[in-house]
């Protein structure tokens, strides 16, 4: 008979520590990440366009037309499009100069390369992973053989996009990968959601002259106090000598965009009502209220890669409110 008072102690059970998850749609279109702390993004595949980015609060940080195609038969407006390998419109005397405005990036559909974590103190009273990574690829055989002819160059991208509590990380590595040099633009066209425009000042950018695209295109000298916006806005700033640009509702910071060193240029848009009702897919009417593009890139001039070489460029925003 066995002895139940020398039956040893039972052993402990650590509960499993929360971890990310990274999903893909049903329809095989999206990728949905969440973190522990309730910070959750969503990509597009098409463009490897990010759609959303909700912070642990629930708040929506990112502005997506109501009117945006994402069935891949145009590019989106909203969220955060990829331009690449040319931005604005077609320069003929470009090596770019066949393709559409900013590029294919955004109109082309991107491969989940795999995804990462990482475990951050900034969650309390966790020990899980708390932030995760996830890459995107495209490069030249994944394009159509128009798009082909219009720009054929070997290539190789890959995109991350890394969320963590109150904060997102978009980067893009570049790589040429054939013999032949080429040149390119990018941008990390990001839409980003405000309470209210006229109530919203963009600071950072006090020191660096800039180009006005509208009513037409000008140089202006650096205006020594931050962006406020009263018309339409369309806005180059180049060689930026401050990495940190700081968006601002009603005097309190909201967002801090900090960049990298690859990512020297800047460009503020917003399309005020007469633009923006010119958008087909713009939505809606008053929809250019709640947004504001701050757009980290190089697109002041044109970067050139040699075969086998590669270039780097990324954009931390961060959620300050």
């Amino acid at each position: 008979m066995v002895d139940r008072g020398s039956k040893p102690p039972s052993i402990p059970i650590t509960p499993t520590a929360p971890a990310p998850l990274v999903s893909l749609s049903d329809d095989g279109l999206r990728v949905v990440a969440t973190i522990p702390a309730g910070d959750r993004v969503e990509i597009l595949l098409h463009g490897a366009t990010v759609l959303s980015w909700k912070t642990g609060d629930g708040k929506e940080n990112l502005f997506l037309s109501d009117n945006a195609k994402l069935d891949g038969s145009k590019p989106v407006r909203g969220g955060i499009p990829l331009v690449f390998p040319s931005f604005g419109p077609p320069q003929s005397s470009h090596e770019t100069g066949k393709l559409p405005q900013h590029g294919f990036a955004r109109s082309t559909r991107w491969e989940l390369l795999g995804k990462s974590t990482e475990e951050s103190s900034r969650v309390p009273g966790t020990s899980g992973d708390s932030s995760v990574k996830m890459d995107f690829g495209l490069s030249d055989s994944m394009l159509d053989d128009a798009t082909k002819a219009k720009w054929p160059y070997s290539f190789g991208l890959t995109y991350s996009v890394t969320l963590s509590p109150s904060e997102l990380q978009t980067s893009m590595l570049v790589r040429n990968t054939g013999t032949e040099s080429w040149e390119f633009n990018v941008l990390l066209h990001t839409y980003m959601a405000t309470d209210d425009i006229e109530k919203t000042t963009v600071k950072g950018l006090e020191s660096t002259p800039f180009t006005n695209k509208v009513p037409s295109v000008s140089q202006a000298p650096a205006a020594s106090e931050p962006i406020t916006f009263t018309q339409e806005t369309d806005r180059v700033y180049a060689n930026t000598k401050e990495r940190v640009t700081t968006i601002v509702e009603s005097g309190k910071p909201v967002y801090e965009v900090k960049r990298d060193e690859g990512l020297t240029d800047v460009v503020v848009w917003n399309p005020w009502p007469e633009k923006a009702s010119s958008m087909s897919d713009f939505g809606p009417a008053d929809g250019w209220k709640k947004m504001i593009c701050v757009e980290a890139g190089k697109v002041a001039e044109w970067t050139r890669v040699e075969g086998g070489e590669s270039w780097e460029g990324g954009q931390r925003i961060r959620r300050v409110d």
